[in-house]
């Protein structure tokens, strides 16, 4: 048989159509073929912007004798963990299991029933650095099978019950937790705290965006200033760092050394989603215009290098350009001269940016801020106005010259999740900082997603690429959908974004009757949600997405929606069902604070107080957006706004709307703006904002 990646719409498992290996798609076909012929399934799991699965590509599955090896003894698996996240943690837990750490490629052999048996990750095809060569591994497992299958398959059975076992969430006991778990979770982040670097532990680092939101509430629920510093400093490190694209914008993945350096140069798009969020909260506490910048540029390029013409914004880019990795992102002096012609401002640039001849990263220089802009600008007897200008345009300059270079390759498909993530970010964004184009990009990002990643029966998709939708929807991507669009609803005060936000909502927790086979995440027993519905393919276990990784878990985030459109709606099982996700979470997060930040800040709102704020008033969405910042403080993270014109204002008692207890006695009239504002269920009295124009409607 050939290699059948082919017709995928996967651009990773495109990437893999001409190797020599015979790699299959998981289908029905490749199971079914593993069972007859007794063969063992080397199942191998990565994603197109993973630098390892890139190099074992080149080195091992474009071999043409490792391949021989794999295509007569294997059926040969190959699964894009984006395209497929629930078989990517079924056996990612196996590998956890087996070996104690996990990461991609991951490497997995099965029996035809499925059960894991044997894992790793990256294997060289030669014995080095301690590892053994993956044609030493691949003998080996082939003598195993072929000699002592017995034992293999006793062996396999017992891991599937290790894994089972260790799916069962935990009891909580003693109810729904209370503000010490927050307070426990802030003295957590604390202890690991980086205080020179900023963020969490040692190299390699990672963002933490959902814990740095965490520690911005902590340090105003509390007044402690130390949870306040720890989140600045981290966001401040990682801005002037190489993780951070300093001439494009965006984040990379993470940092391989302490100080946030060099990154693993790949682009991920619910990194810069999810750090959009957290420095535009950081703007929002502090003020410091530099984190709003930062918003922008991280919008900016999604916006302009990630955006499909179709409406969705893709998932990721690569980390290697023409074979070499970070290529695309590094300098030396000479190429920045060139490019900005003039010597002295190349110097200045040069020195700014911390590119020089030996370069910091294999020669070259990644562009950094070791020392803040100012700093420079004072040694040289610069205005830091007038120098940050200058640097400004050197940036425009060599980004405009960098255009020219071969980019990254991009993954162009579009996740659901992922796009619920960004919807969040931009609509946020809009409101706050008054940009419009970011609050339009989420609509239309919102509108793409609602229409065009559908199923043939109609329900939700998991993802689409180049015109076409596949997969069902996983609670992944209701709950982050469900979030993104109630963020677009509060900066457009449009009214549908909350009827598919309650729609959505109804699906994950399988309320909603008419399409219960689409949605039903909910594990009755523990109020958790499971990855799957009982409408997907039944795999070796069923787990629950409980721990928030990269992305925030689907319980935590479905815990954090809830609770809005509990206040929004006034639907009671919203917040019902939010406290059972949250109380099921709670042993967790006593035991690991980063495991669980996305269901900590659900807590955090549950237990408010909640302020809303309800505006009446002619006009549109900005005129109400600045009602409530002339009158508020601009960090309002247990917040919910809601905004309908006068006309529209009063309840119509035959055509009820979602949001009309909002608005049952709160009246407006033409020409005014009232502004009503309630915190923990006491109202204040009415405000007429004087200041704010409003526009014609």
């Amino acid at each position: 048989m050939n290699n059948s990646l082919a017709d995928s719409t996967s651009p990773y498992l495109l990437q893999h159509a001409e190797n020599p290996v015979h790699w299959e798609p998981w289908s029905p076909a490749a199971l079914e073929r593993a069972r007859r012929e007794h063969k063992p399934i080397f199942l191998s799991v990565g994603y197109s912007a993973c630098h390892w699965c890139h190099v074992m590509a080149h080195e091992s599955f474009e071999n043409d004798a490792i391949a021989a090896i794999l295509n007569d003894h294997f059926v040969n698996i190959k699964v894009d963990r984006e395209e497929r996240p629930d078989l990517d943690a079924v056996y990612m837990s196996a590998v956890q299991l087996l070996t104690g750490r996990g990461g991609w490629p991951m490497s997995v052999f099965l029996t035809p029933d499925l059960e894991p048996f044997f894992a790793g990750t990256y294997w060289p095809p030669q014995q080095r650095g301690g590892m053994p060569g993956f044609p030493q591994v691949l003998h080996a497992v082939i003598d195993a099978w072929t000699n002592r299958r017995d034992q293999v398959t006793k062996q396999a059975g017992e891991i599937t019950a290790a894994l089972s076992q260790s799916l069962v969430a935990a009891s909580a006991e003693g109810g729904l937790p209370t503000d010490v778990l927050l307070e426990q979770a802030a003295h957590s982040l604390g202890r690991m705290f980086d205080r020179q670097y900023g963020g969490f532990g040692a190299a390699p680092k990672f963002p933490h965006p959902m814990d740095l939101r965490l520690l911005l509430r902590t340090a105003q629920r509390s007044g402690r200033l130390d949870d306040l510093e720890i989140a600045v400093h981290s966001l401040a490190c990682m801005a002037a760092g190489g993780i951070h694209d300093q001439l494009g914008g965006g984040f990379a993945r993470y940092s391989v050394d302490e100080r946030w350096l060099v990154p693993h140069f790949e682009k991920m798009l619910y990194d810069n989603a999810l750090l959009a969020v957290a420095y535009l909260e950081a703007f929002l506490a502090t003020g410091r215009e530099e984190f709003a910048a930062v918003v922008r540029s991280t919008l900016d390029y999604l916006l302009r290098d990630m955006t499909d013409p179709a409406g969705g914004i893709w998932a990721a880019e690569d980390a290697d350009s023409e074979g070499e990795e970070g290529k695309f992102y590094v300098w030396s002096p000479e190429e920045i001269a060139t490019v900005l012609g003039d010597s002295h401002q190349a110097a200045l640039f040069c020195e700014a940016y911390d590119v020089t001849p030996g370069g910091n990263f294999e020669g070259h220089s990644i562009l950094n801020l070791p020392r803040p802009l100012a700093e420079v600008a004072r040694k040289h007897g610069l205005a830091p106005e007038v120098f940050a200008e200058r640097m400004r345009a050197a940036r425009e300059q060599l980004l405009a010259a960098r255009s020219q270079r071969v980019r990254p390759g991009t993954d162009d498909k579009v996740l659901v999740a992922w796009n619920g993530l960004a919807i969040d970010a931009l609509a946020r964004a809009g409101a706050a900082l008054d940009e419009p184009r970011y609050t339009q990009a989420a609509a239309r990002a919102a509108t793409f997603i609602l229409t065009e990643c559908r199923d043939p029966q109609g329900r939700l998709a998991h993802q689409w690429r180049q015109g076409k939708a596949s997969g069902l929807a996983f609670a992944e991507d209701l709950a982050c959908l469900t979030e993104g669009l109630v963020s677009l609803y509060e900066a457009t005060f449009d009214e549908q974004w909350i009827t598919e936000a309650c729609q959505l909502a109804d699906l994950l927790l399988g309320t909603d009757k008419s399409a219960l086979v689409a949605g039903g995440f909910v594990d009755p027993e523990t109020g958790a949600l499971f990855r799957t519905s009982p409408a997907h393919e039944k795999l070796l276990i069923q787990q629950h997405d409980m721990l928030d990784n990269a992305t925030p878990s689907a319980t935590g985030m479905a815990a954090t929606v809830l609770v809005r459109l509990a206040v929004l709606t006034d639907r009671e099982r919203y917040r019902q069902a939010a406290e059972k996700a949250i109380t099921a979470v709670a042993p967790l997060a006593k035991r690991s604070a980063t495991a669980a930040g996305q269901s900590l800040l659900a807590l955090d709102m549950l237990l408010g107080p909640i302020e809303e704020f309800v505006v009446v008033a002619d006009g549109d969405a900005t005129t109400a957006h600045a009602a409530v910042r002339s009158q508020c403080t601009p960090f309002r993270p247990r917040a919910v706004v809601a905004a309908r014109r006068h006309v529209d204002a009063v309840p119509v008692a035959d055509a009820p709307r979602l949001l009309d207890h909002l608005f049952v006695d709160r009246p407006g009239e033409a020409g005014t703006l009232v502004l009503y504002e309630c915190v923990a269920g006491a109202c204040a009295a009415p405000r007429r904002v004087e200041g704010v124009l409003p526009r014609p409607a």
